[in-house]
């Protein structure tokens, strides 16, 4: 299991939290493309604005797309995610065999449904992609900032 993911499942009895609802929401699908494939993936979590009434992952949360090198991942979110903000996080393994962390720029919400990753185009893997949505509630930062905690996430490790 990726750090990503296995931390998020380690943090979602912190208060990992979604959209308004009294019972466990429905899960939305994300659909993932990239060359000629396409994949939809059910969230590894997904819960209610408490944090407690969380709809039950897949039996396998991570979906499986074949990603060539070089080539783009395309996502599609649909409108409850893109209503929210919402990222991309990946890694990537460099021809040089080191492991890369990234992530893109907070997408606001209803500012798009759709987002292409690019990684480099020197024989650069894809290894994990994860769509994040945000909840709406702010957390005390150890920093002593705020964070804005994950509220659900959809999973791929590209093969």
């Amino acid at each position: 299991m990726h750090r990503g993911l296995k931390s998020l499942l380690l943090a979602a009895p912190l208060g990992v939290v979604a959209l308004a609802g009294c019972s466990a929401p429905s899960a939305p699908q994300v659909t993932f493309y990239s060359h000629g494939e396409a994949i939809e993936v059910a969230p590894a979590r997904f819960c209610d604005a408490t944090g407690e009434n969380c709809a039950p992952p897949a039996e396998d949360p991570v979906g499986k797309l074949r990603v060539p090198e070089k080539s783009p991942l395309q996502i599609s979110v649909p409108g409850e995610v893109s209503a929210t903000p919402w990222q991309v996080s990946y890694i990537y393994r460099g021809v040089d065999g080191q492991e890369v962390e990234g992530r893109t720029g907070v997408i606001r919400p209803d500012e798009r449904h759709s987002y292409t990753l690019r990684v480099p185009p020197d024989g650069t893997r894809l290894e994990h992609v994860e769509v994040q949505q945000y909840s709406g509630l702010l957390v005390l930062g150890e920093d002593g900032g705020v964070d804005f905690p994950i509220a659900a996430t959809w999973v791929i490790d590209p093969t």
